[in-house]
């Protein structure tokens, strides 16, 4: 199976990343073929100002994005992960991953879980809580006989989350993101391949790269695959840019039976006691 990442610098104009996403889309599978197309987080409209987020948002099904990407499945009859799109649902607002099949249907929709309320150590803030609520639901889809799981940019600091999609199943692990630049160049290859060797799975993590919100703030991009063993087997320069990685699912069995650390899990067996 062949995965494809696509890597962008999204601005604050939706017309113009979706024109990217297309090209982007369409050069990759004409080249390489693969079965499922990842986007990063935000992919359709990017910005630091809470009116404009909220103002690009879409309820789904329906809207310009969603549309856009149901049309772009069925075109190359591929699995498309889009990254994520704001979302309105009443008076809600939720940063929201969707998924369509090769027929153009959506088959999953993932609501970021943890939230992104940060001070970098350059003192820029993030309160993405001030606009976003958050998601409830652990959610898996499946590709033929593979099931892929779901996460979004701040939700890989978490183990518990991945640790729940392997336990039901994942094979792969998706995590689109718009990780920034100061906390990336640290940590984001540290918690992939942590992420890949604890839940034995392919690891894609899918970024946003370079500046936005006029140059305030800034993406690492640095788009990844990690294999079960934690090797890095494919990675995007720090431009816009598609890369694409073959799953070797035989690999991945071999890691699992010579290393069966699913089947030593023993902590959610004990009896919890309060001393």
């Amino acid at each position: 199976m062949k995965i494809s990442l696509v890597q962008m610098n999204s601005q604050d104009d939706k017309s113009v990343n979706l024109q990217t996403a297309a090209t982007l889309i369409d050069n990759v599978v004409k080249a390489e073929s693969p079965q499922l197309v990842v986007l990063p987080e935000y992919f359709a409209f990017l910005d630091d100002n809470v009116s404009a987020m909220h103002a690009s948002a879409e309820t789904f099904p329906g809207g310009e994005t969603w549309t856009f990407l149901s049309s772009m499945a069925a075109k190359h009859r591929i699995t498309l992960h889009a990254g994520s799109i704001v979302e309105k649902d009443g008076e809600d607002f939720y940063n929201t991953s969707l998924v369509f099949g090769p027929d153009g249907q959506q088959i999953a929709r993932y609501r970021k879980i943890h939230l992104f309320d940060v001070e970098t150590p350059e003192g820029i803030l993030y309160r993405e809580s001030d606009s976003i609520r958050r998601g409830e639901d652990v959610v898996t889809y499946r590709i033929g006989d593979l099931t892929v799981g779901c996460g979004i940019c701040y939700d890989i600091r978490f183990p518990e989350l991945f640790q729940q999609l392997r336990d039901r199943g994942a094979d792969i692990i998706v995590l689109p993101a718009a990780f920034t630049l100061s906390t990336g160049k640290d940590h984001w290859e540290v918690l992939a391949r942590a992420r890949a060797i604890e839940t034995q799975t392919y690891f894609v993590a899918v970024g946003q790269t370079g500046t936005h919100a006029g140059g305030k703030k800034a993406c690492y991009g640095h788009s990844m695959v990690v294999n079960p063993w934690g090797h890095m087997i494919a990675q995007s320069p720090d431009l816009v840019a598609a890369i694409t990685a073959n799953i070797d699912l035989e690999y991945m069995n071999m890691v699992r039976k010579s290393l069966p650390v699913a089947n030593h899990q023993i902590l959610k067996t004990i009896p919890q006691t309060n001393r």
